[in-house]
């Protein structure tokens, strides 16, 4: 999977929020090799958000289209100042990945200290036990930007049970393996929390 992360900020949400409602309806049948889109404005106008592609081929025939361009420049109204784009070929599924079933989402942006030792945390066993624990979480995607940083989203069935889910306290085993694998990212993370995430697939 290919994984493009895309943050700016908003001078006009509901516009915005229109423009990708009319990609979604004019250019996504044409967009081959698109898996979905997860975006959404925090409560300061900052944009952000995920396009999952099943390759980075697939994203760049994508990008390359004269209508896609075309929509990309009247877009760009819409936002102040620079869009940033990451393009992410590391990218890690969390149980059933992204979800149009989700209430609230939550992006968190953060930079890595040691991404080989990061690996040895993704097994089966872990993911297990964490969605357990906490059966508000949907699914996630984890991508590595090629500087070094990375975006995390997770998808929860609402924000109620998102912050229930937040106050549990964790079984001393998951609670170490969490405290190691937090040595291997550096800095504080970044939290965006998007209340009425705007969710896109194929089937939608």
């Amino acid at each position: 999977m290919f994984v493009q992360v895309i943050q700016g900020r908003t001078n006009d949400p509901a516009g915005l929020r229109q423009s990708l409602d009319r990609w979604m309806r004019d250019l996504s049948p044409h967009a081959v090799g698109w898996l979905g889109s997860t975006f959404g404005v925090t409560g300061d106008n900052t944009f952000i958000g995920i396009a999952r592609f099943e390759s980075p081929e697939a994203a760049r025939r994508n990008s390359e289209g004269h209508e896609q361009g075309q929509w990309f420049a009247e877009t760009s109204k819409f936002f102040e100042g620079e869009v940033t784009f990451h393009d992410c070929t590391d990218v890690e599924l969390i149980a059933r990945g992204g979800s149009d079933d989700a209430g609230f989402v939550q992006i968190i942006q953060q930079r890595i200290r040691d991404r080989e030792a990061l690996r040895d945390f993704w097994t089966e066993a872990r993911e297990r036990a964490m969605m357990e624990l906490r059966p508000d979480i949907i699914g996630g995607v984890f991508a590595v930007h090629p500087d070094g940083g990375c975006t995390t989203v997770l998808y929860f069935t609402s924000e109620e049970a998102a912050r229930e889910g937040e106050r549990k306290e964790m079984p001393p085993e998951i609670k170490a393996q969490w405290e190691k694998e937090m040595q291997y990212y550096e800095g504080e993370p970044v939290f965006y929390d998007l209340r009425e995430p705007w969710l896109y697939s194929p089937s939608s």
